[in-house]
């Protein structure tokens, strides 16, 4: 059996505080939402980084973002292989079930999970290199990301390249999903690629059309 225990003091007297306060203040809006369900305008794939607090960014209110955070806010292509997909299936009920008319992926500066990638092609991680290593594994997500730009970049600009290729590879591959494919075909929804620096707030959308990340 798992062995839980009760939570932090420090987590519990935020909990009450909130109760008390936020959710005492609008105690008609979390019902109404509990009895009507979730309507959220857009799904954000964003990464697991605590430092990454998109509700923040964008001012959102509880319902309004149908969010999944994973390592490097990666999305895989599409394989229906009967195998368990996190993501996927996350991507599959936000478009098919939830309806939302936006799908955004969001990259960021100084993330661990593109560094353990970059450290990995380095040969400085082989702990990631591991076939045992859930983290590595996933990062081979980015390996196209990486072959586009390997040629031309090294050290700290790689690294920064290629935090935007993951948004890009993320890109790409919500386009392999049928689901995803025909409702961008139809103009049902669209899609985002977004990079934030944590350090200057700073946001960059990606212009496809360019190639290049632009700010908001």
């Amino acid at each position: 059996m798992t062995t839980a225990r009760q939570l932090p003091n420090y987590l519990v007297s935020r909990y009450q505080g909130w109760k008390a306060t936020g959710y005492a203040d609008n105690k008609a809006w979390y019902r109404r939402l509990a009895s009507e369900g979730q309507h959220p305008r857009a799904m954000i794939i964003s990464c697991c980084d605590s430092r990454v607090h998109v509700t923040s960014i964008f001012g959102a209110d509880q319902g309004e973002f149908f969010i999944h955070r994973n390592i490097a806010n990666l999305v895989p292509p599409y394989e229906p292989d009967g195998q368990k997909h996190g993501t996927s299936a996350a991507v599959e009920y936000a478009v098919t079930a939830l309806k939302v008319a936006h799908v955004i992926v969001m990259g960021h500066s100084a993330c661990g999970g593109v560094r353990g990638f970059y450290d990995m092609t380095m040969g400085l991680a082989p702990e990631l290199s591991e076939e045992t290593s859930f983290v590595g594994r996933w990062m081979d997500l980015l390996k196209p990301g990486y072959e586009r730009i390997k040629a031309d970049r090294s050290g700290p600009d790689c690294i920064d390249a290629l935090e935007k290729e993951a948004v890009k590879v993320s890109l790409d591959n919500l386009m392999t999903f049928p689901f995803v494919k025909s409702a961008v075909e139809a103009e049902e929804i669209t899609l985002h690629g977004l990079w934030h620096d944590i350090g200057e707030g700073d946001l960059l959308w990606y212009d496809s059309a360019d190639d290049r990340f632009k700010p908001v």
